[in-house]
């Protein structure tokens, strides 16, 4: 089968082994699809309508993500051209990136961290250093997907009260964010979830709350998040997504009681490995006329 498929740029390599192996030729470049029959892509990657009525010989857009908000499904679909993504790779990668973050916003990890290293740890001090439980605490998940569940599993270790709220049911949001101690976000970046969380479900949390997001950053109402930790409103976050990645929103690097990662969730060897086999063995599956794996569109 000779076929031609541009890879993104930075994904790894894996995922040109896969398509050698399937006697694909494939190069990696800034994506072209004037004259490819597959693309493997990145979210990084913008692929709108224009870009896919450009493309006259394309029979696939294979996303090396689970989110697909980077490509216009509407357009794709109208055009025959197949999407796919790579769900469930990244499911325990990301869940234990989100406990990390959940942790390290609740015990003050960041701070610590600054604080011993520019030399102000002198000695052990009932004062220092204060921080918010995490056992026993009530834990709200938005979003009762995989990595939702994941999640959950998580913080069952915890003793954590776990509630969910999805569009499917569970615990209404304004309930689940009164409720709950820490408020962690896993849910698809859609017209329906942009700015989910702004000032008025902010205003509902508890004080000592703490939000985790590490699924889309637009699902926050970012400046709405500034302002309600510098008054207090809520008493942390931890956040690996951003509204307008990669820039924050004015004032948010100077909040000490904000942990800050850069889109990492899926951020290990073997997951950003396996997530590169995935998406190209979708392309593979495409151009062979056979049954796309992951298909979404």
């Amino acid at each position: 089968m000779i076929a031609r498929v541009r890879v993104s740029p930075g994904v790894p390599i894996a995922a040109l082994r896969v398509l050698a192996e399937a006697g694909l030729e494939s190069d990696v470049g800034p994506l072209d699809a004037a004259a490819a029959n597959a693309l493997l892509c990145l979210l990084t990657d913008r692929i709108d309508v224009r870009f896919l009525e450009s493309a006259r010989h394309l029979r696939i857009v294979a996303n090396m993500a689970v989110g697909t908000d980077n490509i216009d499904l509407a357009a794709a679909a109208r055009l025959g051209i197949a999407v796919s993504n790579t769900p469930d790779v990244l499911t325990d990668a990301t869940a234990d990136l989100t406990f990390a973050l959940l942790l390290a916003a609740a015990r003050r990890l960041v701070w610590a961290d600054r604080y011993v290293r520019g030399g102000g740890f002198v000695g052990w001090s009932p004062d220092v250093g204060i921080g918010l439980d995490v056992t026993g605490r009530t834990l709200g998940i938005v979003g009762s997907g995989r990595i939702g569940r994941a999640v959950a599993e998580r913080a069952r270790g915890f003793r954590m009260e776990v509630l969910f709220h999805s569009r499917s049911g569970g615990t209404p949001l304004f309930e689940l964010l009164a409720r709950s101690d820490f408020i962690s976000l896993h849910v698809p970046l859609t017209s329906e979830t942009r700015q989910l969380i702004g000032a008025p479900e902010l205003a509902r949390m508890k004080k000592t709350a703490v939000l985790v997001n590490t699924a889309r950053g637009p699902i926050v109402d970012e400046a709405a998040l500034v302002a309600a930790l510098r008054a207090g409103q809520i008493a942390a976050a931890g956040l690996d997504v951003f509204e307008h990645e990669p820039a924050l929103a004015a004032g948010l690097r100077d909040l000490p009681q904000v942990v800050l990662a850069p889109h990492v969730g899926s951020a290990t060897i073997a997951t950003r490995d396996r997530m590169a086999e995935v998406a190209a063995a979708n392309i593979v599956a495409a151009l062979r006329g056979q049954p796309i794996p992951n298909r979404v569109a």
